[in-house]
């Protein structure tokens, strides 16, 4: 869709569809995460969560500049703000780019700590430094954090519920 070309009612059911598809993924996901201390589950639900998150950004904010009003169109119809949560990707190009991250944090520290995969409900303090954590999640408060940077899971996962529920009149539940 290029320009003010309006969306074929066959491709708004069908992006439609898939974020209620996208969505139903990051519920299991989360439901998988709030029923494990395995790190391997809680991490890989942790990345189900933010692909899944991602993936209706990308339907709702489309990077490409001929999706663009298609972006627009399917906010619009669905009333999703233009800022919303989920228009920011930066935690799933945390990880999805984690191999140029660690590269990029070789090449610019003089330290040799690297610390990842922490899984602990205590706040970083600042004693702790926190940007030495490459990834690191509070299965309390549901924060997950990049080197300082967090997001709380939950208010991700709250907004993306919020869009599943436009999305009914549209598509099947």
């Amino acid at each position: 869709m290029t320009g003010n070309k309006k969306l074929k009612p066959l491709a708004e059911i069908a992006l439609i569809s898939e974020i209620v598809t996208q969505a139903k993924f990051a519920e299991i996901a989360a439901n998988q995460l709030a029923n494990t201390s395995n790190s391997v589950e809680v991490w890989g639900s942790i990345q189900s969560i933010l692909v899944a998150t991602a993936n209706v950004s990308k339907i709702l904010w489309p990077a490409r500049k001929q999706s663009k009003s298609r972006g627009r169109h399917l906010r619009n119809l669905l009333g999703v703000d233009d800022d919303n949560l989920l228009s920011d990707r930066t935690f799933r190009n945390h990880f999805e780019h984690y191999d140029e991250r660690i590269e990029e944090w070789i090449e610019s520290k003089n330290s040799a700590v690297y610390m990842d995969s922490r899984i602990d409900p205590f706040e970083l303090t600042t004693l702790s430094l926190p940007q030495l954590f490459h990834r690191s999640y509070n299965p309390i408060s549901k924060t997950l954090s990049f080197r300082g940077e967090s997001i709380d899971i939950a208010a991700v996962l709250a907004e993306l519920a919020k869009i599943r529920e436009k999305c009914h009149f549209f598509a099947l539940p």
